[in-house]
């Protein structure tokens, strides 16, 4: 297994991407990136800690690669807005990609060049490159948030269409339930 860890503004809404596909063994909702140990959702809420809301994801390479975790990430998440991913306004949902190796350094440096290349985004990618740092599991309420409240507001309004899109378009990519 390897590790992938991203921030792509709510992590509710990237788990319940991430958790869907072949080869993702585990997603974990938390946070990464900031100056606090053990931050809890509320201080991470205040933007005064530094860290992103983020996933951790363990994943069988041989089933799905790094590069295909990248691709994923930049298509359910908007890299061009700086400390925003529609509703949600702050540091903690910055766009980020935190890796864990050099590997993984150099294979996101190259789609976020591919994908700029190839005026994916008609505005500049900001999406945040740094090294993993500790990272802390979300509160247990947080974990499968999705799959547990589909009928919430902020599920139906935000989550829905992000996995509605991902079983549309990538169908022979998901996880069998």
């Amino acid at each position: 297994m390897e590790v992938a860890t991203f921030a792509g503004g709510c992590f509710w809404c990237m788990e319940a991407i991430f958790q869907s596909l072949r080869g993702v063994e585990k997603v974990v909702s938390g946070y990464t990136g900031g100056r606090v140990a053990n931050p809890s959702y509320e201080r991470v809420c205040t933007g005064a800690t530094g860290h992103a809301e983020a996933v951790e994801i363990r994943f069988d390479p041989s089933a799905i690669s790094y590069r295909e975790l990248l691709e994923f990430f930049f298509a359910f998440h908007d890299p061009t807005t700086l400390n925003r991913q529609g509703p949600d306004e702050g540091t903690q949902y910055r766009s980020a990609i935190f890796y864990h190796s050099e590997e993984q350094k150099q294979q996101a440096e190259e789609v976020i060049s591919e994908l700029e290349h190839d005026g994916t985004f008609s505005s500049p990618i900001v999406t945040e490159l740094s090294p993993a740092v500790a990272f802390y599991p979300a509160e247990a309420y947080h974990a499968d948030y999705y799959r547990r409240n589909p009928d919430k507001a902020y599920c139906r309004a935000t989550i829905g269409p992000k996995v509605a899109k991902l079983r549309s378009k990538y169908a022979n990519r998901l996880a069998m339930a």
